[in-house]
């Protein structure tokens, strides 16, 4: 571990591969709920994985990013710590499920997330719920404009990727607020894939070179923005956002916390370190990561894994065994 007084305090190990342990117990845990109706049982079941399985990594993880403040859900809340304490000092973000109403109705892309960076390095949202996002791959993160027409953007991403324009394909989520955006989509004509949630996912397959998603655009989640762009410190692209909200009291409370409402955000200000760690595990299965196989005697999971500082990133394969792993591990997957 190397400490100096001007810089904060980093890891000199690849954390990911810890990471991912945490991410396929949540998918492991929270799969068994898929399409059975109920969002909160599996989002609980994940949290609950999470929280047990981050007792094994060496660290002092504050979160800064928790998830379930939205809508009441079960949390790994804001300022929980997390780890055995006694590491290094990491801010942590989290989203047990991304996607629970995938999950609850058995849609595709539901996947279990974290993204790791050192202490007091992670932008904190306060109350803000909602930002606007623009977020391109790394052969078009220098050629957008958040405050660009919809039009000049996917003219400007077309012509960094060597594309014609009716050739991308644009993440949306299908949204009342985004009616607007999807017909002048639909003008400039690009193509569109409408998605009822996923925001983090849209955001990874828009900067993953083997999806066919070119862009993702429209208002997401806040704390999603934050947790993405730990991915994309380590693939390259980059992410736009201004904070958007979308009710007269969120607003309010952003103005009360001095938070500059018209700040343009990027990955540089979202994630301030680039010795970033991120995992997410499928859960639900769908166009980016597979979903949980169960196979009688054990599972299999697929995820993602990055580590921003060098630009490593894994495709996991999992094959685990119940026998072997319920003897070791306090997580209950049945």
């Amino acid at each position: 571990m190397v400490k100096t007084n001007s810089t904060p305090e980093t890891p000199t190990k690849n954390l990911a591969l810890d990471l991912v342990r945490i991410t396929e117990a949540a998918a492991l845990a929270s799969a068994r709920w898929l399409g059975k109706g109920d969002k909160e049982a599996g989002d609980q079941a994940a949290v609950d994985a999470m929280r047990l399985s981050f007792n094994s990594m060496d660290i002092k993880g504050t979160i800064i990013i928790g998830e379930g403040e939205k809508d009441n859900a079960p949390m790994l809340y804001n300022g929980e710590k997390v780890g055995l304490g006694n590491g290094i000092a990491l801010d942590v973000a989290v989203d047990p499920v991304e996607g629970t109403n995938l999950l609850a109705y058995g849609r595709p892309n539901a996947i279990s997330v974290i993204g790791i960076a050192p202490a007091g390095t992670m932008y904190n949202p306060g109350p803000s719920f909602y930002m606007r996002k623009l977020v391109v791959g790394k052969e078009a993160r220098d050629s957008v404009d958040l405050d660009a027409t919809v039009d000049d953007n996917l003219n400007r991403i077309a012509k960094a990727l060597g594309k014609d324009v009716h050739d991308l394909v644009v993440f949306v989520l299908d949204k009342p607020r985004h009616k607007d955006l999807i017909q002048h989509i639909r003008r400039a004509g690009a193509r569109i894939q409408l998605h009822t949630d996923g925001d983090v996912c849209g955001s990874l397959m828009a900067v993953d070179p083997r999806s066919e998603v070119d862009v993702m655009m429209g208002t997401g989640g806040t704390p999603e923005g934050v947790l993405t762009a730990c991915a994309i410190r380590g693939l390259g692209g980059q992410i736009f956002a201004r904070l958007d909200p979308q009710s007269f009291v969120e607003k309010e409370a952003i103005q009360e916390a001095g938070i500059d409402i018209r700040q343009i955000l990027t990955v540089e200000t979202l994630v301030k370190s680039e010795d970033v760690f991120f995992s997410a595990t499928g859960i639900s299965g769908g166009t980016f990561l597979r979903g949980v196989q169960y196979t009688g005697d054990g599972a299999i999971t697929h995820s993602m894994v990055i580590r921003a500082k060098t630009g490593s990133v894994r495709y996991i394969e999992a094959h685990h065994n119940w026998d072997r792993l319920m003897k070791i591990s306090s997580v209950k997957y049945d």
